[in-house]
């Protein structure tokens, strides 16, 4: 029990969470010690007064803007001929929801028209694409931010194209 306690103080300490409290009674050797130093943690999460670390900016947050390449020939596969292109919208839709954290995302026109090129049926097997987070101008939005999808084009090869980070300008 005194070894497991111990190890136990010491991992809150080494977290952070636990601050100057358990800091001092860790130094101490019995046992009845680290059971005090116990009812001090619980405590303090029972009372709310428990210390946290500094708060982290969250990435989500900020305005940015990457170029991604994205694979719709695995996105599509299986579906059938004539849902193909409406399936590759929601596709995209789902990418960009998972790469920039927002709910609220919008297909660009010239994006839209890239994908039904070739018909219901023939969608590109890849296309590239930038992801725009943005602020949302409307002051009712339910969302601060927004992710705009549009379609980069001249792109010759898809081979060894990374995703990049683009300057804001």
């Amino acid at each position: 029990l005194r070894l497991k306690m111990r190890q136990f103080v010491l991992l809150l300490v080494s977290a952070g969470r636990v601050g100057a409290i358990l800091g001092v009674v860790c130094e101490q050797k019995d046992v009845s010690s680290y059971t005090h130093a116990w009812c001090l943690f619980l405590c303090c999460i029972q009372d709310g007064n428990m210390p946290r670390d500094k708060k982290k900016v969250n990435a989500a947050d900020t305005v940015v803007t990457r170029d991604y390449t994205v694979n719709l020939h695995k996105r599509i596969h299986g579906v059938g001929f004539k849902y193909r292109a409406p399936r590759a919208v929601k596709e995209l839709k789902t990418f960009a929801t998972k790469m920039m954290k927002t709910k609220d995302v919008r297909v660009d026109q010239s994006l839209n028209k890239h994908l039904w090129s070739k018909g219901v049926r023939n969608v590109p097997y890849r296309v590239r694409v930038r992801l725009e987070r943005r602020r949302n101008e409307d002051e009712d939005a339910a969302e601060r931010l927004y992710t705009l999808v549009s379609h980069v084009p001249d792109v010759t090869s898809f081979k060894g194209l990374q995703t990049v980070t683009v300057d804001s300008e």
